[in-house]
């Protein structure tokens, strides 16, 4: 089904909901919404007006998650609905696009439904979900977690900030603490649309992507303890230096990744992303070293591979530098894949569209993941310039933006039994 949508409408949106927590910025355009915050007020509010003026049925949860419910003429109430959306928080000085596009691309939809008088036979269901960049209260996608009963209500509402505020307070502050729990199990099918992060669609020259498979995610805290001691005076062959052994952590997960990429799986990565040295003091020998890794593909079995590659490392820098060495794995999400009849769904909608799609993977994590875990999901991309993205200069062009909510609007209406 081809369906067209208003791009300017659709522009007007986003830019509305970029200028909530605007920020300056040399280049670009940017942007920081947290959770609870004035900003994320008034971004909520914007979209419950819009959802008004479409005329859907909007709801809260406790968790602050929006909902807005379009029940068309002649659709079964009872039926399970088709829902689609995104997130409206930010991550600190990001971009105008991530999260903002899922969510008015999906309401965008469905108002060109109602343009075009297209009537489905179930309820379509436009959904912005709490906290999904994990800036405040939790690490990610904590909306969606509590959608699909990963994590429960009360135990989301009593995360805190750095402040000691909670989730639950944060949200009675701005009047989006609601009622019940949005239940992703009841939905059919759940459609997200975001900008792509990467470069795969640029590159191509293609508009619209069609996920296959959203990447899985370890992380892994190491320790590695030596012993501080004076830079000056310390000889070189009487030292324990934590950061020394850490470097060859560094490069080994590099090693590591690489080697998984030539074997088995181009998609691997492997990232020490941060480090927290001990007593970090120009003129002292480091003595202990905590180090965040990141390990994803969408292969699970490559991300094992990398695993035990670390594991192999604190075990021979034990050996020959003296240090000791301890990890733990507190995330791990396994590679999340799309649903198939979703899928070709969004293809066909591409066709009927005369618009290019292309089959690719995910990079990064999306509340696409939790909700697949309940329910048939699917994730569509957006090109990204430059896969620049969490940036100001994170930018889709807007004739890009509108071709993707297209194909959307298109397989959302298959899906939900238009005719």
């Amino acid at each position: 089904m081809d369906l067209s949508v208003d791009a300017d409408r659709l522009r007007d949106d986003i830019e509305a909901t970029a200028a909530f927590g605007d920020i300056d910025a040399a280049e670009g355009r940017g942007r920081t919404v947290l959770v609870g915050t004035e900003a994320n007020r008034r971004a909520r509010e914007y979209l419950v007006d819009r959802m008004d003026a479409a005329g859907l049925d909007v709801t809260v949860d406790a968790v602050g998650n929006v909902a807005g419910r379009w029940l068309p003429d002649g659709a079964d109430p009872d039926a399970a609905p088709v829902a689609a959306g995104s997130h409206l928080d930010s991550v600190p000085e990001g971009g105008i696009f991530d999260g903002p596009l899922g969510v008015y691309a999906a309401l965008e939809a469905v108002r060109a439904m109602q343009d075009a008088g297209v009537a489905p036979d179930r309820p379509v269901v436009v959904v912005s979900f709490t906290e999904e960049e994990g800036q405040r209260f939790a690490d990610g996608l904590l909306g969606s977690s509590v959608a699909v009963g990963d994590r429960g209500v009360d135990e989301a509402l009593a995360l805190t900030d750095g402040d000691g505020t909670t989730l639950g307070e944060a949200l009675e502050s701005i009047g989006f603490r609601g009622e019940g729990r949005l239940d992703a199990s009841a939905w059919d099918a759940f459609y997200e649309l975001h900008i792509e992060q990467d470069t795969t669609l640029e590159d191509a020259g293609v508009p619209v992507g069609v996920v296959t498979t959203i990447t899985g995610i370890t992380h892994l805290d190491v320790e590695i303890r030596g012993e501080a001691n004076h830079a000056g005076a310390t000889h070189m062959h009487d030292r324990t230096d934590a950061l020394a052994a850490a470097a060859e952590l560094v490069l080994d997960v590099e090693t590591a990744a690489n080697a998984v990429v030539e074997a088995s799986s181009d998609s691997a990565v492997g990232t020490v992303g941060s480090l927290d040295v001990s007593p970090n003091a120009t003129n002292v020998v480091p003595g202990r070293v905590e180090a965040g890794v990141d390990i994803r593909d969408v292969e699970y079995e490559s991300m094992e591979t990398v695993v035990d590659a670390v594991g192999d490392t604190l075990a021979r820098i034990e050996g020959e530098r003296g240090v000791e060495t301890a990890f733990e794995r507190p995330f791990d999400l396994r590679p999340t894949p799309m649903a198939e009849r979703l899928r070709e769904a969004a293809h066909r909608a591409g066709d009927d569209a005369g618009l290019e799609t292309m089959d690719l993977h995910s990079g990064a994590a999306h509340d696409t993941m939790h909700v697949a875990s309940v329910t048939d999901a699917s994730l569509l991309f957006a090109p990204s310039r430059d896969g620049i993205s969490h940036n100001p200069r994170e930018w889709t062009d807007w004739a890009d933006c509108a071709a993707a909510t297209r194909v959307l609007a298109g397989a959302i209406a298959e899906t939900a039994g238009a005719e």
